[in-house]
């Protein structure tokens, strides 16, 4: 019911921009999200180790840094809607190329491209949003938009219980092409940033990245360091875990779909709640308490046999993971400095997730290599590590909760 409520308190302007922008970062994820389910079957049909089909998963990750700058300096010059546009067709088109790859290397080809494209669209719906929106339950708004990334993992776990027995994974790209149909709503529905457009009359299109973001040089890297954390954090605890229920449980594709549904319905929970949560205890308290109490969920979700302690297990792990995740859009956007806003949030993301990238390899190579295939010692410890990281890390920076967000100049 609140979530109703807030949305009756937003003008059709704000509600439009609002879906518009959580759809394409839900799709966005979506697309990713797909190869996480097909890993094993990219496996035996490339005749591959799981290690070097998850060298997609670090291609996509590494590229994303480069689609955050790129796609934010468009953002930034020629205003979010239509960069925003722009990039959902080019991730479409990317992830309509990798369904028909003949190779493993090109299929890893087109997932770095795709990547760029993934990295444009966070920052840019982000900023489209918060520059849109009210500051009034900035908190909750940040914690619903960035629990589309869950959304997009859910329909994927649907859409792989569903179809992948027909369709195999080559089809399952072939239905991560629609999100180019959102931009029809964009077009039709969606207004420019209120905050882009002043910004423009005012600085007349003087500015300089460079000299915007120097003199905020130390917040971009914490920014950087952060997003380390939190990447390391959600990649850490999803990327593999489907792999995990295939390959060492032997879980048919309709039960690790169920299983995956069941957490995706924690992660989204837990977003809008901690996010939420923000707005009365603050930003760097919500995202601490959620990152530790990840810890003592660790044996209930690497280590059960069954699948509904499984489910539940996944259920708590993404509650807390994406309950610290909720905190994070409007955190960035708060903390960034207004002239480069749609630039340095989106950059500072996929910088951190650049660092992080090589993970769901790390994991795959020391799984193989050490624990003779078993994924549980590596998940556990993955947790344990970046969980503490990300506590120390947010709590050591500070917060600028309930920011005036209307300008960027």
């Amino acid at each position: 019911m609140e979530i109703f409520g807030r949305f009756r308190r937003l003008t059709a302007v704000q509600r439009n921009t609002f879906i518009a922008c959580f759809l394409g970062w839900s799709l966005d994820a979506f697309d990713f999200f797909i190869l996480v389910f097909c890993v094993s079957a990219l496996a035996t049909q490339f005749h591959a180790k799981v290690s070097e089909v998850s060298e997609g998963i670090f291609w996509t990750l590494a590229m994303r840094p480069v689609g955050a700058f790129l796609f934010g300096m468009m953002a930034d010059k020629f205003g979010r809607r239509p960069t925003l546009m722009v990039d959902i067709i080019a991730y479409s088109v990317f992830e309509l190329a990798s369904a028909f790859a003949p190779s493993l290397k090109i299929f890893l080809i087109t997932r770095a491209l795709f990547g760029i494209a993934m990295g444009g669209e966070w920052g840019v719906g982000a900023a489209l949003a918060f520059e849109t929106l009210p500051a009034e339950g900035r908190g909750f708004f940040s914690g619903l938009l960035q629990e589309g990334y869950v959304v997009g993992y859910l329909i994927a776990a649907v859409v792989y219980g569903t179809l992948f027995p027909f369709i195999g994974w080559r089809g399952m790209f072939v239905i991560g092409a629609l999100p180019a149909f959102l931009v029809i709503y964009i077009r039709t529905k969606v207004d420019e940033s209120p905050a882009w457009l002043q910004g423009k009359v005012e600085s007349r299109g003087e500015r300089r990245l460079g000299k915007d973001i120097w003199p905020h040089a130390g917040i971009f890297v914490f920014l950087v360091v952060l997003m380390f954390a939190f990447n390391s954090f959600s990649h850490g605890t999803q990327d593999l875990y489907p792999t995990f229920l295939q390959k060492n449980l032997q879980l048919t594709p309709k039960t690790v779909s169920f299983i995956a549904i069941v957490y995706n319905l924690g992660a989204l929970l837990g977003g809008i709640l901690f996010g939420s949560l923000s707005e009365r205890i603050g930003r760097r308290r919500a995202i601490v308490i959620a990152a530790l109490l990840s810890i003592p969920v660790i044996p209930l979700w690497a280590y059960s046999k069954t699948v509904p302690l499984l489910a539940l297990g996944g259920f708590l792990m993404q509650f807390m993971v994406q309950g610290a995740w909720g905190v994070i859009p409007a955190h960035l956007n708060e903390l960034s400095p207004a002239a480069v806003r749609g630039t340095l949030p989106g950059f500072a993301y996929q910088l951190g997730n650049f660092v992080a990238s090589r993970n769901a390899v790390i994991q795959a190579k020391v799984t193989e290599s050490r624990y003779g295939g078993s994924y549980p010692p590596v998940l556990a410890w993955t947790v344990l590590l970046v969980a503490s990281l990300v506590a120390i890390v947010s709590w050591s920076g500070r917060e600028r909760r309930g920011a005036d967000l209307s300008k960027t100049t």
